[in-house]
C-alpha cells in the first residue's frame, strides 16, 4: 500500500521556483519516515498561486489531489503550510462550496485520514492588515524577491537588502513603489536568465492577485471560523511556533554580518506589526482550552503577544498539537541554518530571527506529524 502526501505552501511558499524547491527538506523526511516502515509515499506539491482568495487555492488544491492520488484506495494526507492549511480545511470541510468543482474534484474525500496545519493563521494575523495597505503590498513583492534569491544562493546582494531594510523602517509612511521595483530587480539580477524569468513570473501572480491578503485579516477568519467545518473521521493535527524577542536580541548581538543585520531588521519588523492585538477579534480560540494546552507542551504559557513574526502563537493551535516550540515561520518546514548531512540538502534560512531551530527540532518535528499520520490511518474505520 501506498500512501499519498500532498504539500499545501503558503503565502511565502511555492512549489518551485529558480530551480528551487519550497518542500524540499520536508518531502526527504517524510518520504524517508514511510520508507523505513516499509511504505512507499508519494509527496506532491500543490502548485497553488501564493496569494490569490483562499477560495482559489483551495480549488487547486482538490484537482491537484484528483490529478495525482488516482483512484485506488490508498489513504491521502494533507499538509499545508501557513495558507496552506487553510486550504485544506476549506477544501475537506463537508459544507464547503468551491465554484467549478465537480464531484469527481473530491471523489478522494472519503480517502483523507489527516489534515496537517503547520504555522497556519487560524484565527488569522494582524500581519496581513499591513500586507493589504499599499505599501505592505509593495514590501510584500520586494520581500518575496528576496525569499526566493536567499533560499537560492544563500544571500541577497547587499545594496538591494539595505534597501529594503530602509523601506521597512518607513512601513508607517508612504513607500514609493519606484524604490522597491528597483530593489526587487536589483535583487532579481543576480540570478541566471531561467532564474530570473522563473521568479518574475512568479512575483507577477503576486501583484496581480492579494485576495488572501486581506482574507486572514483577524476580521476576515472569524468568519471563516464560522463557516468552516471540519470533516468527519479526518484526524486534524498542528505544528505551531514562537520566536521570542530576547532570542532575536541575542541573536543580533552574535551575528557581524551586514546581511544577518539586515535580515534581523525585517524579523522585527515583521514581528512588532504580529504582536498588535484588537480584543475584538483576538488571534486566538474563544475558549481558554489553548492556554492549558501549551501549558503542559511548554511548561509555561507565553504572552498573548508571541508569535513565529509572522503568525500570533494562539492562532496557530487546530486539533491536535504534535510540535510546539521555538522557532520562526519558515524554520518548521526547514528554513533554518545547518549545516548539509550525508545525503542531505543544505538547510538556507532568509528570516532570521535567533529563534535557535536547529536539525533536531526539525526532525523531532517531522517525526510528530509523521506519527499523526500513522496513527490517523490505523484508527480509520474504528468506532
Amino acid at each position: 500500500m501506498a500512501t499519498h502526501v500532498f504539500l499545501s505552501p503558503g503565502m511565502f511558499g511555492f512549489a518551485k521556483v529558480a530551480s528551487f524547491q519550497y518542500f524540499e527538506h520536508v518531502i526527504r523526511a517524510l518520504t524517508d519516515r514511510f520508507a523505513l516502515r516499509g511504505r512507499a509515499a508519494r509527496v506532491v506539491v500543490c502548485d497553488v498561486h501564493p496569494t490569490a482568495s483562499v477560495r482559489r487555492r483551495a480549488l487547486r488544491l482538490a484537482r491537484t489531489v484528483r490529478e495525482h492520488a488516482g483512484a485506488d484506495q490508498d489513504p491521502i494526507h494533507i499538509v499545508g503550510h501557513s495558507t496552506g492549511g487553510l486550504d485544506a480545511r476549506l477544501v475537506a470541510s463537508p459544507s464547503v462550496h468551491l465554484p467549478g468543482v465537480t464531484p469527481e474534484d473530491l471523489a478522494w474525500l472519503p480517502r483523507l485520514r489527516s489534515i496537517t496545519t503547520m504555522n497556519t493563521p487560524h484565527y488569522g494575523t494582524p500581519l496581513a492588515a499591513f500586507f493589504a495597505t499599499k505599501s505592505g503590498q509593495q514590501v510584500l513583492y520586494a520581500a518575496m524577491a528576496l525569499t526566493v534569491t536567499v533560499l537560492k544562493l544563500g544571500a541577497p546582494p547587499l545594496a538591494a537588502a539595505s534597501a529594503l531594510m530602509a523601506a521597512f523602517s518607513r512601513v508607517s509612511g508612504a513607500i514609493e513603489l519606484s524604490v522597491i521595483e528597483r530593489t526587487a530587480e536589483s535583487i532579481i539580477k543576480v540570478l541566471d536568465d531561467a532564474s530570473s524569468r522563473d521568479l518574475r513570473s512568479f512575483l507577477r501572480l503576486i501583484r496581480d492577485d492579494q485576495g488572501a491578503v486581506i482574507q486572514l485579516t483577524p476580521e476576515a477568519m472569524d468568519l471563516f471560523q464560522a463557516a468552516v467545518e471540519d470533516c468527519p473521521g479526518v484526524r486534524y493535527q498542528c505544528v505551531a511556533s514562537y520566536a521570542p524577542r530576547e532570542g532575536a536580541r541575542a541573536f543580533l548581538r552574535s551575528v557581524p554580518s551586514p546581511w544577518g543585520i539586515v535580515s534581523m531588521a525585517i524579523f522585527n519588523t515583521f514581528y512588532n506589526i504580529t504582536a498588535s492585538h484588537d480584543d475584538r477579534y483576538p488571534c486566538r480560540p474563544p475558549d481558554d482550552s489553548v492556554s492549558a494546552t501549551l501549558r503542559g507542551m511548554l511548561g509555561t504559557l507565553p504572552a498573548e503577544t508571541e508569535s513565529d513574526g509572522v503568525v500570533p502563537l494562539y492562532s496557530q493551535i487546530w486539533g491536535d498539537p504534535v510540535w510546539v516550540g521555538r522557532g520562526d515561520h519558515l524554520d518548521v518546514v526547514g528554513h533554518f541554518p545547518g549545516r548539509p548531512a550525508s545525503g542531505k540538502e543544505l538547510h538556507v534560512d532568509w528570516l532570521r530571527s535567533g529563534a535557535g531551530f536547529d536539525e533536531t527540532r526539525f526532525e523531532t518535528l517531522m517525526d510528530r506529524i509523521f506519527a499523526g499520520m500513522v496513527l490517523a490511518e490505523e484508527q480509520h474505520g474504528r468506532p
